[in-house]
């Protein structure tokens, strides 16, 4: 049976028919009910927080928010679907939007973000002149900016084979993130991944258990079950095992997120990283 997203893009599949035979599905209610809560479970919320739900849909992972006693914001780019969470009264509030165009919130909006069963979709390039690696890279970077510093995202996916789930972690890497991706039922046909994201904390904060200076991928190792996948600090390290600014793999993760965004950007040579010699 083909993927959803093979077929059409999400606006065009998710019309009036598709989106009410989502939402009215108790099988797709009661998956999605037992992935909410497990994203929730892995962001270890103390309090009433500010969270952002990407692919909303209808609104159904909002019900367990709202339940949870947490604010929150849906973004989706079907308007079928929304139309849907609208006639249900949904608590949140809602966007039209689409996520391969970046995440259009002020820096620091949200405590936290979640996603079930959406950012697959950001693989599937629709048109010639739009790419996968660019959508990737610009939902990463604006779900970054968007959150606080101590933010964590858990965003459950469904990559269709091992190219799409190193594309989508590493894309999350490259925007920043400290990562770790946890498998429940891995060895059933209803296994589930979920992708674990923390926004680190600024040289002088300390944000619940994360002190100032560890590097972000500590407050992932914390989550049990949690795996951290985080391949940033492969070469050019400090004497703290932290990637130098300025190094030869420092230049070349810059370079290839601006590949990313579509800026114009110098060839890669074995001069890129070299120091020059000082001249008189």
């Amino acid at each position: 049976m083909s993927r959803p997203e093979d077929t059409l893009p999400p606006d065009l599949f998710y019309n009036d028919v598709e989106s009410h035979k989502y939402t009215t599905s108790s099988r797709i209610q009661s998956i999605q009910s037992s992935m909410t809560q497990r994203a929730l479970q892995l962001l270890a919320l103390n309090s009433p927080s500010m969270i952002l739900d990407i692919g909303c849909g209808s609104g159904l992972s909002g019900e367990h928010l709202t339940s949870s006693g947490h604010i929150w914001v849906g973004m989706d780019i079907s308007a079928s679907m929304l139309a849907i969470a609208l006639d249900r009264d949904a608590e949140g509030d809602l966007l039209l939007a689409d996520m391969g165009q970046g995440v259009p919130f002020r820096p620091g909006t949200f405590d936290a973000a979640i996603s079930i069963s959406a950012i697959q979709w950001l693989c599937n390039a629709d048109s010639s002149d739009v790419s996968a690696s660019g959508r990737l890279s610009r939902f990463f970077d604006g779900l970054y900016s968007s959150l606080k510093r101590g933010g964590k995202a858990v965003l459950q996916f469904y990559p269709k084979n091992e190219t799409q789930r190193t594309m989508i972690t590493s894309a999350a890497i490259r925007s920043g993130f400290g990562a770790g991706l946890l498998e429940d039922d891995p060895d059933t046909k209803n296994k589930k991944l979920y992708l674990v994201l923390t926004v680190g904390a600024g040289r002088d904060e300390v944000v619940g258990d994360a002190v100032a200076g560890r590097d972000v991928t500590e407050v992932v190792k914390g989550l049990e079950g949690v795996d951290v996948i985080d391949e940033r600090r492969k070469g050019g390290k400090s004497g703290k095992g932290k990637e130098l600014k300025g190094s030869k793999s420092w230049i070349l993760r810059k370079k290839e997120q601006n590949r990313n965004k579509g800026k114009s950007v110098k060839a890669d040579s074995k001069y890129t990283g070299r120091k020059r010699r000082v001249a008189f």
